[in-house]
């Protein structure tokens, strides 16, 4: 059989045309996040020297996400799933927006950037959603693990690179790289525009009282339960990137370049992870796997914590990112061939409640944390958190630990 005719090659879902432009928009969209994350912790951190700021930028995320991500999750059920995403990305774009016109007026008060991450939680509680159930329906169902392949391949690229050009563009000023992300979010936006409008089979029979069936459907099967809650206590405790601009500033001293690299190094150990899944994907001891990842990611934070070398805190976190990824492809597996179409949005809703949940409330936590405890405590507490929850988990769900195969997709 040739390259051209091999369906099941590592990148044979890029010849879906629909499929492409949004893995496309979605790798754009990454580096806007990234670059505004570089912005924002640098210019938040050099307002107040303030740890407990840095953690106000997570929860200002957190909480409208928190409070749109299920109502988020029934509208991809009911509505084209494209045009939730260009909504989300419209109000993402805002936030970037808001943000060039705070920069712009001088300002030295911190609650507009709290305002616009406000902005940019409402957006995201809307895309994750739309955007985790769409991908099963850009694809024929033998190329889904193409498609998470390469999904995850170019949002670890995004991660990597977004970063350091976020660094580089804040050496001409925050405004800079504020203006270019808005400029990315309207190409985002685009893109997505020129996809088909994908609507959820059975989308029809969904009323408003089953809001809450994505997260019934999750309590019922505990597979999902385990995968998706071991996410949430493991990064909620083991949240180290939140803390990078003080590592940055006040350990390392590399300023906002150097900051930029050292959130761009767990992406690095996380790509070449979805590389080497690409090539040869999991199919055997798949719970196996998933403790591994959240195990390594857990003793990678602990060594970041008492790191006190610029190569060796480099080289922690890119096995912290390599953790987090494999966890994050056997539970991304799992979450979409577990789930039905038709309720395919709302059982993903519930999936990003609980990712926002371990990200944004981590960041927060994060920050008080290290305003109680000093920074490297609470770096170092938090990796060991995470390695209880995953010997806990391990304990409590034995038939996750036990799993051997991906189940057979749900139609």
């Amino acid at each position: 059989m040739s390259e051209g005719d091999d369906r099941q090659g590592t990148l044979a879902a890029l010849r879906e045309r629909d499929f492409a432009r949004y893995a496309a928009a979605r790798f754009m969209a990454t580096l806007a996040w990234q670059m505004l994350g570089v912005a924002v912790g640098w210019q938040v951190y050099a307002l107040t020297n303030d740890p407990l700021a840095l953690g106000f930028v997570g929860l200002a995320q957190f909480l409208p996400f928190i409070a749109l991500v299920l109502p988020a999750g029934q509208l991809a059920d009911r509505a084209d799933r494209r045009v939730v995403l260009m909504v989300a990305y419209a109000t993402e774009g805002l936030s970037a927006a808001a943000l060039l016109a705070f920069t712009s007026s001088g300002s030295t008060h911190v609650w507009p950037i709290y305002a616009a991450m406000v902005l940019l939680g409402s957006g995201r509680a809307f895309w994750m959603p739309a955007g985790q159930a769409i991908t099963p329906s850009l694809v024929p169902t033998a190329l889904f693990p193409s498609a998470i392949a390469i999904n995850s391949t170019l949002f670890q690229t995004a991660v990597i690179g977004g970063p350091a050009l976020g660094g580089l563009l804040y050496l001409a000023g925050p405004h800079i790289v504020y203006g270019t992300s808005l400029v990315m979010f309207g190409c985002v936006i685009a893109l997505i525009a020129t996809i088909r409008p994908r609507r959820a089979q059975g989308a029809e029979t969904v009323g408003s009282r089953e809001v809450w069936e994505g997260l019934r459907y999750v309590l019922r099967h505990r597979i999902l339960l385990g995968a998706i809650s071991l996410d949430l206590f493991a990064v909620l405790f083991g949240g180290a990137t939140a803390l990078l601009p003080m590592v940055a500033a006040d350990v390392l001293k590399v300023g906002p370049a150097g900051l930029g690299v050292l959130r761009s190094a767990p992406a690095v150990g996380a790509a070449l992870t979805a590389g080497a899944l690409a090539l040869t994907p999991v199919h055997r001891h798949v719970g196996r796997w998933l403790f591994a990842g959240v195990a390594l990611f857990g003793v990678a934070t602990v060594v970041f914590g008492l790191s006190r070398s610029l190569p060796l805190s480099l080289a922690a976190l890119a096995l912290l990112g390599a953790g987090d990824m494999l966890s994050v492809y056997v539970r991304h597996m799992l979450v979409q061939l577990e789930t039905p179409d038709a309720i395919r949005g709302r059982v993903s809703a519930v999936n990003s409640m609980f990712i926002g949940a371990s990200n944004e409330l981590g960041e927060f936590e994060s920050g008080v944390t290290a305003r109680w405890l000093s920074l490297v405590p609470a770096i170092v507490l938090g990796g060991i958190a995470t390695l209880v929850v995953c010997v806990t988990f391990m304990r409590v769900f034995p038939e996750m630990r036990k799993m051997d195969r991906f189940p057979e997709p749900k139609l």
